[in-house]
C-alpha cells in the first residue's frame, strides 16, 4: 500500500495525536494493524511450537514460521484477502508461501480464526497495559502524591455545589484524587491480568485438536502458556465477551476520575478563583485575538479526550451479545474497541506533564477562603450550641447568618449581640473557642487524612513493586 501524508489520514489519532513521536511510537506498537498482525503472527507461531514439540510438525517448522514472520508485511496480508475476503485465511496463506512445502500444512493447523484473533487481541491489550498504561499510572500516583504531601498545610476554602463550604486543605482535595486513581489503577491491571485467550476451535469444544491430539485441554493451557496467557475457562467460538468488557471498563472508570480531576483543576484557573495552575510555555498563545488569554488547555483536553471515549463502552457493551456460538455483528464495531486503553493513554500522558510542573499559588486560596471566612463559623457554631443542648441550634445560627448579609457584617458580630446564647459560648471547650475566632483552624482532620492516605498509597507502591 501506499504511504500517505499523515495529514492526510481520516484518525485524529493518525494526523493530530502522532505528532508527539514517543507517544505514536508506544501506541503503534500495540494498537495499529501492523501490531495486530504481528500479534496473530505470536499465537500462530505459539500453536505450531507446541505441534513441533509434540512432533506433530517438523522441528524446523519452528524457525521457517519465525523467518516467515519477520519477513512478513500487512500490505501482503490486505492484498490476499482481497481475493480470500478473509483476513486470517489471507494470513495464512502468506505466511504458508514463506515457508517449505513440507511445513506448510501445519500452519494454523486445528485452529480456527478467532482462536487467532482473540488470543491475539487479548495479548496486545495485555502486552500495552503492562508496557505503556500502568507506568503511567504508578508516574501519576508518585506525582500526587508528593503534591498532597506538600500542601498538606495549604489552607483552601471547601466548595460544594460551586459555594463556599468549611475550609480544608488543598492536599486533602488532593489526596482525594490520588486514593481514587491509586484504586482505579489497582482494578485496571487486575482486570488485564485476568484477560484470557483460547485454543478451542470453532464452537469451542475442541473438536479439531481432539483429532489432532490426546490431550486437548493441555494442549491449549500449554500453547496460552508460551504466550503468557490463561486459557478461558470456557470458549464458544470465541473468548467469553466479559473479561475484556471488565477491562475496557475499567479503563473507562480510571478515565472518568482523571477526567474530574481535569475538571476541578480547570475551574480553579478561572480569572476569579486562580489558585492553580498550569505550565504555559514562552510561545504559547492562550487566544487568536486576546492576547493575554493563558487557558487551561491541558485539562480540557483531558475532559474532552475522556468525552470521546466514554460512549465507546456503550458499543463494547452491545458487543457482548453474539448469536449461537458467535456472529459477526461485532466486526466493524471491535476494531475500535483499541480507541479506549489510547484515549486513557494520552490522557495520562498528558497528566503527567502538567502534574510535573504543576502550580500552587497559596495566597490566592487564603484570599478566597478569607472571602466567606467569617461565614464559615456557621457550622462550628451550629455544632457547638446543639452539642451544649441549644433547642433549634440550627435554625437560630441560620438566621444569625441572614442577618449578618443584610446588615453587611461579620456573623461575628452579630452574634456578640445575642445575649441568650452568651451562655452557651462560655461553656465551649478551648478548641472551638479557638476554632470562633479563628475559622482557618476548622479544617477537621484534613492534614491527618492526608496523611493517612499518603501512606496508604506510598506501602501499597512499595508492595506492588515488590510482587514484579
Amino acid at each position: 500500500m501506499a504511504n500517505r501524508d499523515i495529514f492526510s489520514n481520516l484518525s485524529p489519532w493518525d494526523h493530530r495525536y502522532s505528532l508527539r513521536e514517543d507517544e505514536f511510537s508506544s501506541l503503534s506498537g500495540f494498537f495499529s494493524e501492523n501490531a495486530g498482525i504481528k500479534y496473530q503472527g505470536k499465537v500462530e507461531l505459539a500453536l505450531i511450537e507446541e505441534l513441533a514439540e509434540r512432533e506433530i510438525c517438523p522441528q524446523k517448522g519452528v524457525e521457517e514460521l519465525k523467518k516467515a514472520l519477520d519477513n512478513l508485511k500487512p500490505e501482503e496480508v490486505y492484498k490476499e484477502e482481497e481475493k480470500t475476503r478473509h483476513n486470517i485465511r489471507a494470513l495464512v496463506n502468506v505466511l504458508a508461501r514463506g515457508v517449505s512445502e513440507e511445513i506448510r500444512p501445519y500452519i494454523h493447523l486445528s485452529a480456527t480464526s478467532m482462536d487467532i484473533v482473540d488470543t491475539a487481541n487479548i495479548l496486545r491489550y495485555k502486552k500495552a497495559h503492562q508496557k505503556i498504561i500502568d507506568p503511567l499510572f504508578v508516574i501519576i500516583i508518585k506525582l500526587l502524591l508528593e503534591l498532597a504531601r506538600r500542601e498538606k498545610e495549604t489552607l483552601q476554602v471547601g466548595r460544594t455545589h460551586g459555594q463556599h463550604a468549611v475550609p480544608i486543605t488543598f492536599g486533602f482535595a488532593l489526596a482525594g484524587y490520588l486514593d481514587r486513581i491509586g484504586r482505579a489503577r489497582e482494578d485496571c491491571l487486575k482486570r488485564s491480568q485476568e484477560l484470557c485467550g483460547k485454543m478451542a476451535g470453532a464452537v469451542g469444544a475442541y473438536n479439531a485438536s481432539s483429532i489432532l491430539v490426546k490431550d486437548p485441554l493441555n494442549f491449549e493451557n500449554k500453547i496460552m502458556a508460551r504466550l503468557g496467557l490463561n486459557p478461558a475457562p470456557i470458549s464458544t467460538q470465541i473468548v467469553p465477551p466479559e473479561f475484556l468488557i471488565n477491562y475496557l471498563h475499567s479503563l473507562v472508570v480510571a478515565m472518568g476520575i482523571i477526567a474530574d480531576f481535569a475538571d476541578d483543576m480547570r475551574h480553579l484557573q478561572r480569572t476569579e478563583i486562580g489558585e492553580v495552575g498550569e505550565f504555559f510555555s514562552k510561545d504559547q498563545v492562550g487566544s487568536s485575538t486576546m492576547p493575554q488569554k493563558r487557558n487551561p488547555i491541558n485539562y480540557e483536553n483531558i475532559k474532552s479526550l475522556w468525552k470521546t471515549i466514554q460512549p465507546r463502552m456503550q458499543t463494547v457493551y452491545m458487543d457482548q451479545l453474539s448469536e449461537h456460538q458467535r456472529d459477526l455483528t461485532n466486526s466493524a464495531s471491535s476494531r475500535f474497541y483499541p480507541d479506549i486503553p489510547i484515549g486513557l493513554y494520552l490522557a495520562l500522558n498528558r497528566l503527567k506533564r502538567v502534574l510535573e510542573k504543576f502550580s500552587v499559588d497559596r495566597d490566592a486560596m487564603l484570599k478566597n477562603l478569607n472571602l466567606s471566612q467569617d461565614l464559615v463559623l456557621a457550622e462550628p457554631l451550629y455544632i457547638a450550641l446543639a452539642g451544649r443542648g441549644k433547642p433549634d441550634a440550627h435554625e437560630i445560627v441560620r438566621k444569625l447568618t441572614l442577618e449578618a448579609r443584610e446588615k453587611g457584617v461579620g456573623l461575628h458580630e452579630v452574634l456578640s449581640e445575642k445575649k441568650e446564647i452568651q451562655k452557651y459560648l462560655e461553656e465551649m471547650t478551648g478548641e472551638q473557642k479557638h476554632i470562633l475566632e479563628d475559622p482557618a483552624r476548622y479544617t477537621g482532620l484534613s492534614r491527618e487524612k492526608t496523611e493517612i492516605i499518603c501512606d496508604y498509597w506510598e506501602k501499597r507502591m512499595e508492595e506492588k513493586q515488590g510482587e514484579k
